[in-house]
């Protein structure tokens, strides 16, 4: 790029930066954790313009530049530099694809299209659009705490989950009976990376087991109000100590698992005299 050419795009970046994002409303897109996420410009080119006509760039809200395509050349020297080597733009659906995403990341975006005339540079589209990232939580997993005798009807146990966001709602142990179901809440221990701004959570959990009927434990992480994540199950099998009846039992124990088929991921013994 020449240098006038460089002077015009800088001018035009400074003029620009100066200007409130539009206050029509932005199109909403989410992407998970270290993929890629798409900010869209959605410009209808009517008058067929070709990219050789054009100045393309995009802006986040710190008016920081993630890219510049000046007369269908890429042209990285205003790009800021947490954004190079990070974007590819698409010019069949004028998308800019931002890879490798980061919770940092979530945040509004603004793509400014400028037609190059005979007067100069003109303005003729804009588009905001807002980046929402997401990165899934682990599988819940339960583990037992072992300080219990097995004469003891109380369960002490833990659950985790680790690198997600955003923070969960809550998490709760689930005990399911043939005849009931039982939730039990805890106070949810949270950390979050200073890096990847990712949880973790747990919960620790005590409770009376139901005397003479198997039970089977889940840990409920609940992320929205009809979202939630289950652990694998945790069965906890009851033998009465009674001479044939308890062997019998210890034996049918081992074919105890969840109703409706599920595996059983996770087997305890809790003793009644």
């Amino acid at each position: 790029m020449g240098l006038r050419n460089t002077l015009i795009v800088m001018a035009l970046l400074l003029s620009v930066s100066t200007v409130p994002f539009s206050g029509a409303a932005s199109l909403k897109s989410h992407a998970f954790f270290n993929e890629t996420g798409e900010l869209p410009c959605h410009f209808p080119n009517t008058q067929n313009l070709s990219l050789d006509e054009l100045v393309i760039f995009w802006q986040d809200q710190n008016k920081l530049v993630l890219y510049e395509l000046f007369k269908g050349q890429e042209k990285p020297n205003n790009v800021h530099p947490k954004y190079i080597g990070r974007t590819s733009f698409d010019q069949d659906s004028w998308t800019l694809r931002l890879h490798n995403v980061q919770i940092k990341d979530t945040g509004s975006y603004q793509c400014f299209i400028h037609h190059r005339r005979s007067q100069g540079l003109v303005s003729i589209h804009q588009m905001s659009s807002d980046l929402i990232v997401l990165a899934n939580f682990s599988q819940p997993e339960i583990r037992l705490i072992a300080n219990q005798t097995e004469k003891s009807n109380i369960i002490n146990l833990t659950c985790s989950s680790t690198q997600g966001y955003p923070e969960p709602q809550k998490m709760y142990v689930r005990l399911n009976t043939k005849n009931s179901t039982s939730n039990y809440d805890a106070v949810m221990k949270k950390s979050q990376n200073n890096i990847t701004e990712l949880y973790n959570v747990s919960i620790s959990v005590s409770f009376p087991i139901p005397p003479e009927t198997n039970v089977t434990i889940f840990c409920v992480l609940q992320l929205e109000p009809t979202e939630i994540i289950l652990s694998p199950p945790y069965n906890i099998e009851i033998i009465k100590v009674e001479g044939k009846e308890s062997e019998q039992t210890e034996k049918s124990s081992h074919m105890t698992g969840e109703p409706g088929g599920l595996p059983s991921m996770g087997s305890h013994r809790v003793g009644h005299d």
